[in-house]
C-alpha cells in the first residue's frame, strides 16, 4: 500500500522533505503540494503531483491521505485542526503552533476525535545518537540524572528573517523538546541569562544561556549561539549520580595532515540530522498508512510552545518564569510517559 501525501509549504525544508519522500523512502507517495508562491509550489512539485490554490482544498483531496505541514509557523493552527477534521494523520514541522491557546485548540479537537494523528517534527528524538544516550540514562547504571548540558550552535542565520526573539521561540524547543525526552520529565521554570554579545550578526541578540528546571530536580543549561561562524554543533552531555554519558562529535572521521588533526563539523541541520530525519518519516509513515501517529505529539508540541513564551517572559524579567500546564489529557497520558518512540 503506498501513502499519498499532500506537502503544504515548499520552502527549504520542504524542498528536503519532498526530495525524502520521493527519492529516498518506499511505501509513499506526494500527489499534491501547495505553497503560498504557486510558482515555486509548481516547482518543487514532482511529476504528476497536483498544485492546489489552497490549503485547504489539499487537505480535503481525495488524492490525499496525510498531509505535510511545512508551513509558515502562524498557518499551522488552522491547517492542523482541518486535517483532524477530515481524519488525515498529519506531520507537522515545529513550531506545531505560535500559542498557548492555539495548542489547547489542537489538542482537544485530537481528543474528540479519539485517536493521535499529529506528529510534531522534533526530529532529534530519532537520531541515533540521542536514542543511544537515552538508553544509557533509562537502564539507571550511571543513578539518576541530575545536569544536562545542551549546546547548539549555528555557523549563521539569514540576516533580516531571522529575529532576536528566534533563538528562543524557534531554536531552543528542539532543545527544550529532547530535555524533556531524555529525562522522562517535565519543564516546570525557564531562567535566559544573555552573555557578552557576539559582533558575529551584531543586529540580533546572540548568544543565550537558557535554565530549564525540570519537575523532577534536575537542571538543564542550555547554549545557543546562532553565529558561531564555524559550522552546526549540536552536543549534550548527561551528569548522574555515578558518571557521564555525552552525544559523540559528529561526523566522527578524524583527518590528520599537514595541518594537523581534527574533525569535521556540519554545515548544517541537514547534514547533521540527515539519518533522523529519514528515520522519522519511516516511522511516520508506518503510522500514518494505519491512520495514527506516533513520536512525538501535541502534548509535546504545547509543551514546546510554552517553554518558548517562559524564555520570553524570562528575557524581560531576568528572573526565573514559571510553567504552569494543564492536566495530560487521556489520550497523551495512556503513552508511555516521554518513552523512546
Amino acid at each position: 500500500m503506498t501513502l499519498n501525501v499532500g506537502v503544504i509549504g515548499t520552502g527549504m525544508i520542504g524542498q528536503d522533505h519532498i526530495r525524502r519522500l520521493t527519492q529516498v523512502l518506499s511505501g509513499v507517495a506526494v500527489t499534491a503540494v501547495n505553497d503560498i508562491d504557486r510558482t515555486r509550489a509548481e516547482s518543487a512539485a514532482p511529476e504528476g503531483a497536483e498544485v492546489f490554490d489552497t490549503p485547504q482544498a489539499l487537505i480535503r483531496s481525495d488524492t490525499v491521505d496525510a498531509v505535510l505541514i511545512c508551513s509558515w509557523g502562524p498557518a499551522h493552527e488552522e491547517q492542523l485542526l482541518d486535517c483532524i477534521a477530515a481524519g488525515k494523520p498529519v506531520f507537522c514541522e515545529k513550531p506545531m503552533v505560535t500559542s498557548e491557546a492555539a495548542a489547547l485548540k489542537v489538542m482537544e479537537a485530537e481528543a474528540s476525535f479519539g485517536r493521535r494523528l499529529v506528529q510534531v517534527g522534533f526530529m532529534r528524538r530519532f537520531d541515533g545518537d540521542y536514542r543511544r544516550l537515552k538508553a544509557v540514562i533509562d537502564g539507571g547504571g550511571l543513578g539518576l540524572p541530575l545536569m544536562y548540558h545542551s549546546v547548539h550552535r549555528n555557523a549563521s542565520v539569514p540576516p533580516g528573517l531571522y529575529t532576536s526573539e528566534m533563538p528562543l521561540n524557534d531554536t531552543l524547543v528542539h532543545d527544550a523538546d529532547i530535555s524533556r525526552w531524555l529525562l522522562s520529565d517535565e519543564i516546570t521554570g525557564v531562567e535566559v541569562r544573555l552573555p557578552r554579545r557576539s559582533r558575529q550578526g551584531v543586529e540580533l541578540r546572540d548568544p543565550h544561556i537558557v535554565l530549564l528546571h525540570m519537575a523532577q530536580g534536575a537542571i538543564v543549561d542550555v547554549e545557543i549561539s546562532v553565529n558561531i561562524a564555524y559550522g552546526y554543533d549540536i552536543r549534550g552531555e548527561v551528569s548522574c549520580e555515578k558518571g557521564v554519558a555525552s552525544l559523540p562529535n559528529r561526523p566522527a572521521t578524524v583527518i590528520s595532515d599537514q595541518f594537523g588533526i581534527r574533525q569535521a563539523i556540519p554545515e548544517d541541520w541537514r547534514e547533521r540530522f540527515i539519518d533522523a530525519y529519514d528515520q522519522e518519516f519511516r516511522e511516520w509513515i508506518d503510522a500514518a498508512s494505519n491512520g495514527t501517529a506516533t513520536g512525538p505529539s501535541a502534548w509535546d508540541g504545547y509543551a514546546a510552545t510554552l517553554t518558548a513564551d517562559a524564555a520570553l517572559r524570562a528575557v524581560d524579567s531576568g528572573s526565573l518564569e514559571k510553567i504552569h500546564m494543564i492536566e495530560k489529557p487521556a489520550l497523551y497520558a495512556a503513552e508511555a510517559p516521554l518513552a523512546a518512540e
